[in-house]
């Protein structure tokens, strides 16, 4: 249904934005005005899934941590769940990732910036009684992960689509613009998948032998016409037998063809598509090479490259 990505400085206070909107949301799929369809509303956070803060002070740690969070992303998104993504998600390229996964699901997305000042984030940090949930590292060696952290962050931007439609929320607000959000995840428009994203279908194993038999037996038969016409009956529409059960029509040139003409043909067209079937790129991802769709695009190759 929807990914709400919630972002910001470290003990800005994004837990408590996402418990928020959280409660405002069930409230409101509760509400008898509601005549949507049923809803989960889930809060996915380091803490949830056991991820420890220090992790962000090692790059070796960090990234396997950030794999856990879009992994359980991945597989909690779906049609019935307003998903919210509680946890640093400061890089750019992290987010951009997220936002792909959520379009390649087809459900609409949103940003949630959350907002305080470095002081006031310092300060919140160092009143946190728990080292589970404080920003410290691990490591006996002296080191501010907490200032390496609002040294690194990157901040969204709601001229960039991965981060749009993008709502900032000031620690100086009671509550977020809840409203707007409601709006975004259940009327937002929803993008539809990238190209780069989605999955290209494969050809199926005998298609390379489909492509050289089909291509062969059409020339075979062209051959087999012109030798049986004796040059009396040349050009125009043809039928052609090509196999039982395959029969194909053709416009040839008013001309005797030469063996080594159409062969060549042939070659260039087997190489084509051979080449189409290596990169999965077959007519776009349509797979489509049973002998009759081979049979036909070959006809159609052959019309518009043999000369009068």
């Amino acid at each position: 249904m929807a990914l709400i990505t919630v972002t910001g400085y470290p003990c800005s206070g994004k837990s408590r934005r996402a418990q928020q909107l959280k409660e405002y949301l069930e409230s409101k799929l509760v509400n008898p005005e509601y005549g949507g369809p049923t809803l989960n509303v889930l809060v996915l956070s380091d803490d949830s899934l056991n991820i420890s803060r220090g992790v962000y002070d090692d790059s070796r740690l960090e990234k396997p941590a950030r794999g856990t969070l879009l992994s359980a992303m991945q597989r909690h998104m779906g049609q019935d769940t307003i998903l919210i993504m509680d946890s640093l998600n400061y890089i750019k390229g992290f987010r951009y990732q997220m936002y792909c996964a959520a379009r390649e699901m087809k459900i609409r997305v949103c940003t949630i910036y959350v907002v305080a000042k470095p002081e006031l984030c310092r300060e919140w940090n160092s009143g946190r009684e728990e080292r589970s949930i404080k920003y410290s590292a691990e490591t006996y060696e002296p080191s501010d992960l907490l200032d390496n952290l609002l040294q690194r962050y990157e901040e969204p931007s709601s001229m960039v689509r991965w981060d749009s439609p993008l709502f900032t929320i000031p620690w100086t607000d009671e509550s977020p613009p809840n409203d707007d959000i409601w709006k975004a995840v259940t009327e937002g428009l929803v993008k539809p998948p990238n190209v780069g994203t989605q999955s290209v279908p494969k050809a199926p194993s005998d298609t390379l032998h489909i492509l050289e038999h089909t291509a062969t037996a059409i020339v075979s038969a062209i051959m087999a016409h012109q030798s049986a016409s004796q040059g009396l009956s040349l050009g125009g529409s043809t039928a052609l037998n090509v196999s039982p059960g395959l029969n194909v029509s053709i416009n040839l040139p008013v001309r005797s063809l030469t063996l080594s003409e159409v062969q060549r043909y042939k070659r260039s067209f087997v190489t084509v598509h051979k080449k189409a079937m290596t990169i999965g790129t077959v007519e776009k991802g349509a797979v489509d090479l049973t002998e009759d769709a081979v049979a036909r695009k070959f006809v159609e190759y052959l019309e518009e490259n043999l000369k009068p």
